[in-house]
């Protein structure tokens, strides 16, 4: 079964998030604006009991699919959704961990492009997710800010003159506003500065996280850098620090790899380039992490110019398609950790040697 080539659509989309695309693509991988809205006169929803709950999902999946939105959305409800579709979501970037796993009555509306993704009745009635492929805060922003704007003609949301709009989390309230950019970082892991350089965020105010976010680790060499403070700062503010601190660590990242591609690190580099090449190429067992590891060195060894492929594009797509529920799914259902860890090979495999 290992050997079996895994179909794969012609037309298969990453989404957004994976694009490859936008400014700094060689480091920054995606942007994210995240606005968090409650309802007025409703419970949070954290403590809110299943019918307010089923309430609400009702009543805010009804503006979010009447004509007249910038952004066409569809709607699908997350209780009712297989744990390997919720978990595919989870890893497309489009819910959270909070959503996949709440017993509670809540939904997701999505465009075409996964490029927008609306979360109902996650921590917060309502989170807006704007992506936009690199580091393009501006953008993801304005799309963001104009399908709030549209939101709060349709929804009285809580708001607080002192405090601004209020939610579940204190950290949250003010603004409600979260920017973040996930970034490609393998350089400042591999020299050992990774710690340094999420140290010197963290005394900005940037939280630094992992692949899926809050509570997650940095496989793969990806980290997310996003603000912690919403409260006392203004939107443009905290644009400007999360854009601030992004491009010192681009800066940051792109000066150790031109290290590391020179002088006696030159030689190690490229073993660890080319070795995980191999891997990819040649493994049939292998587990998610190693698969990512594998991945990331290859993709620092294409975007540096010193291999001609695998594509980015394909690169992407196998850092999609070998995560858990995405390999289950595009093999048809459930499979066991050793099933997984063949078939992932298999994909790799079958990915690198066709580009």
């Amino acid at each position: 079964m290992s050997g079996d080539r895994i179909p794969i659509p012609g037309d298969y989309s990453v989404g957004e998030w994976l694009r490859g695309e936008g400014d700094d693509a060689d480091v920054a991988v995606c942007t994210r604006v995240r606005f968090a809205r409650n309802v007025q006169d409703y419970r949070f929803s954290t403590s809110m009991p299943n019918e307010e709950a089923a309430k609400l999902t009702e009543f805010l999946v009804a503006q979010l699919t009447q004509p007249g939105l910038r952004e066409e959305l569809r709607v699908r409800q997350v209780s009712e959704l297989a744990e390997l579709e919720r978990r595919e979501l989870l890893e497309r970037h489009l819910i959270s961990r909070e959503l996949a796993t709440a017993e509670r009555p809540r939904a997701v509306a999505v465009n075409d492009r996964e490029s927008v993704s609306v979360m109902v009745n996650e921590e917060d009635h309502i989170r807006t997710q704007v992506f936009a492929c690199g580091h393009d805060i501006p953008e993801a922003y304005r799309r963001a800010e104009a399908l709030d704007e549209q939101l709060m003609e349709r929804v009285q949301f809580a708001f607080n003159e002192e405090f601004g709009f209020l939610t579940a989390c204190p950290t949250n309230a003010g603004t409600g506003l979260r920017v973040s950019v996930m970034l490609h970082l393998p350089g400042l892991v591999w020299a050992e500065e990774i710690e340094k350089a999420t140290t010197a965020a963290q005394k900005t105010n940037m939280a630094v996280r992992g692949l899926y976010g809050e509570g997650s680790r940095a496989t793969g060499d990806f980290y997310q850098v996003s603000n912690q403070i919403t409260l006392g700062r203004t939107e443009d503010q905290i644009t400007g620090d999360v854009s601030s601190a992004v491009r010192s660590l681009v800066a940051w990242e792109r000066k150790i790899r031109g290290a590391l591609l020179s002088g006696e690190p030159r030689s190690r580099t490229l073993d660890r380039i080319y070795r995980a090449l191999g891997t990819l190429e040649r493994a049939h067992v292998l587990a998610t992490e190693e698969a990512l590891g594998c991945l990331s060195a290859v993709r620092f060894g294409v975007r540096q110019g010193l291999l001609a492929a695998p594509s980015i594009a394909k690169l992407n797509l196998a850092l999609l398609l070998s995560q858990p529920a995405h390999l289950q799914r595009l093999c048809g259902g459930p499979l066991s950790a050793a099933e997984r860890d063949e078939r992932r090979a298999t994909l790799i495999r079958q990915l690198v040697a066709d580009d």
